[in-house]
């Protein structure tokens, strides 16, 4: 989930724990248990920092080894360390526990949207994504907001997000049958695709679809029931020449594909340089595709610049590669 959603989720989470009678009875236990599930709902995403490097590095490392298993163990005792003595008089015990709630529903609620997590890292570095949730969803961000506030007005703290969290399963019950029945319409139009990958937007009855058989890829989108493909693509096998395997030794390039698992590739040559270019058909937004991965070569297959990530517009791409061919 995004930034602000894991915000407000450490708030209710920490009203949540009034409901512990430990947590309930002690004020320095209550106010140390708050801090440690907002700060616990935060920090398995502090490789966000990574981006202050490059893309390259934040798309091969986010939600990586922070959302691990041993990151999800390590944390909680991390910040108990931290917060701790700040607070002697809180119980240690509750506050630990608290704080490792709040750890693992950040890593366990990633694993619902399409980017999803290495979460079964030692034992396996595949991506866990299931796909039913959108990065932000505006409707768990609101209901969570409308806790808040009603906890401000004075409501009980626990019975008010007790409640919460039990139309927020709810919902998200909804959302995997929502997904279910636009898996069954891309079937019907496509029965023998091998592969299909499904997002969701912030818009509830609306859906990304990439799919895949062996000839073509399919791009396409579901609103409520009905699926409608937009855009096919023959599937061309990368070929292995001396420009594209030379591209591929560059980092941005190697980071998309180690990212990316439905995409088409282009190579343009001009008069003194060769430009390789990766697209990723998940994100097709007004009939453009904004994440890629972009190469460029002199005549001697030497790097000249790169870039991976998102861009609306080829005049916004020219200058992030900062040179405009003629």
């Amino acid at each position: 989930m995004d930034t602000g959603t894991h915000v407000v989720m450490g708030i209710a989470l920490g009203g949540l724990a009034t409901l512990d009678p430990t947590v309930a009875a002690s004020h320095a236990t209550a106010t140390s248990v708050l801090i440690a599930t907002i700060a616990g709902s935060q920090i398995p995403d502090i490789d966000t920092v990574l981006k202050l490097r490059n893309n390259a590095i934040y798309i091969r490392n986010h939600r990586g080894v922070t959302h691990s298993i041993p990151a999800v163990l390590l944390w909680p005792l991390l910040l108990t360390g931290v917060i701790y003595p700040f607070f002697p008089e809180a119980n240690l015990l509750h506050l630990w526990a608290w704080t490792f709630a709040a750890v693992f529903i950040h890593v366990f609620v990633d694993i619902f949207n399409a980017y999803g997590t290495q979460a079964l890292r030692p034992f396996s570095s595949k991506w866990v994504a299931l796909g039913v949730i959108n990065t932000f969803d505006p409707i768990i961000f609101g209901i969570h907001v409308i806790g808040i506030i009603i906890w401000i007005m004075g409501a009980n703290p626990g019975i008010t997000f007790l409640l919460m969290y039990a139309v927020i399963i709810g919902y998200y019950i909804r959302r995997y049958q929502a997904k279910k029945r636009v898996l069954v319409g891309v079937r019907a139009l496509i029965p023998d695709a091998t592969e299909i990958i499904i997002a969701p937007t912030m818009r509830f009855h609306q859906w990304r679809i990439a799919a895949m058989n062996n000839r073509q890829f399919f791009v396409g989108r579901a609103v409520k029931d009905t699926v409608e493909i937009l855009d096919r693509f023959n599937r061309i096998p990368v070929p292995k020449t001396p420009v594209i395997e030379a591209a591929k030794k560059d980092k941005n390039l190697s980071a998309f594909l180690s990212f990316s698992p439905v995409y088409r590739w282009e190579v343009d040559e001009y008069n003194d340089f060769y430009e390789v270019r990766f697209i990723d058909l998940r994100y097709r937004s007004n009939g453009h595709y904004p994440f890629v991965a972009v190469v460029q070569l002199d005549s001697d297959l030497n790097p000249i610049s790169s870039y991976t990530g998102w861009v609306f517009s080829e005049k916004k791409l020219r200058k992030k590669l900062s040179i405009i061919p003629s």
